[in-house]
């Protein structure tokens, strides 16, 4: 049978081929369009599970506000190199699962990749390994998070390698969406490990005591409890978010700033950093 160049056009608009590719599969199925079709997504899911094993540096982070900003997402998507990363196919790929962990809040990843992708009609795990074999990179969610609360902002670096996903709860007066930008900003920079101190574990407080109390031995007792004070306030200005120094100004912590911005009875309830690469 004759393959037309009407008929490769329609099978690489529907399948997103290579023209070679569609060529190839048209002539493996006597053109026979839906079976070309079929063929291309089985090719796709065995160069997908080649590939499955290789390194994965690079990718994209980006967020998801819902309507009022009373939630929001997160996404980290990544791949093999940055220059499949900045494809049109790639921040569509990352967006939709976006939209899709914003609207259907999964609780886990193995849920998530089990649920159809609206955009594509299939599974989330079988979109991207379609999507590894039409570019030909691996690629896997990263990490993923939904977040709800009074007031919910995000902020994703220039890079779109590193962003931040952050809840409020409480009343908030004030210009809040301005305040969780910055907030957003400061997160990227600093790395803050916990948001308050009540969340550091015990056996990492204990590990931290004992390095302290090492330093201090030999002097007297009064002295060493307060240099053990002075080194656990530190630590926890350097882990946790609400005790670091503000970045637009160092003289407050997070928590004050955000008590004198957005009023006394806003408070910050999550916050979720992901960053792909270096």
């Amino acid at each position: 049978m004759t393959i037309t160049a009407k008929m490769v056009q329609e099978l690489r608009s529907r399948s997103g081929a290579g023209l070679m590719e569609c060529k190839k599969a048209l002539a493996a199925t006597e053109g026979n369009i839906e079976a070309a079709f079929d063929h291309l997504r089985k090719a796709g899911l065995k160069t997908a599970e080649k590939k499955a094993g290789r390194s994965m540096g690079e990718g994209l982070v980006t967020t998801r506000i819902g309507d009022g900003a009373r939630s929001g997402s997160i996404v980290a998507l990544t791949c093999e190199t940055d220059f499949v990363a900045r494809t049109d196919d790639f921040q569509a790929m990352v967006a939709n699962i976006a939209a899709h962990v914003l609207e259907h809040a999964p609780k886990s990843a193995e849920e998530l990749l089990g649920q159809t992708l609206a955009a594509t009609g299939e599974t989330i795990e079988l979109s991207l390994k379609g999507m590894t074999g039409k570019l030909g990179e691996n690629m896997a969610v990263g990490d993923f998070a939904r977040a709800e609360g009074s007031r919910v902002g995000a902020y994703v670096h220039h890079d779109n390698k590193k962003g931040v996903l952050i809840a409020l709860e409480g009343e908030v007066q004030g210009d809040a969406d301005a305040f969780l930008k910055n907030l957003g900003m400061h997160v990227v920079a600093m790395r803050p490990t916990y948001l308050t101190r009540d969340e550091v574990p015990a056996d990492v407080l204990d590990r931290e005591k004992d390095i302290y109390r090492a330093e201090v031995e030999g002097k007297p007792a009064e002295i060493q409890e307060k240099i053990l004070n002075g080194k656990l306030q530190k630590y926890f200005a350097e882990v946790c978010l609400v005790d670091q120094p503000w970045v637009l100004d160092d003289s407050k912590s997070v928590g004050k700033a955000l008590a004198a911005e957005l009023g006394g009875g806003a408070k910050i309830a999550s916050f979720h950093r992901f960053q792909v690469g270096g």
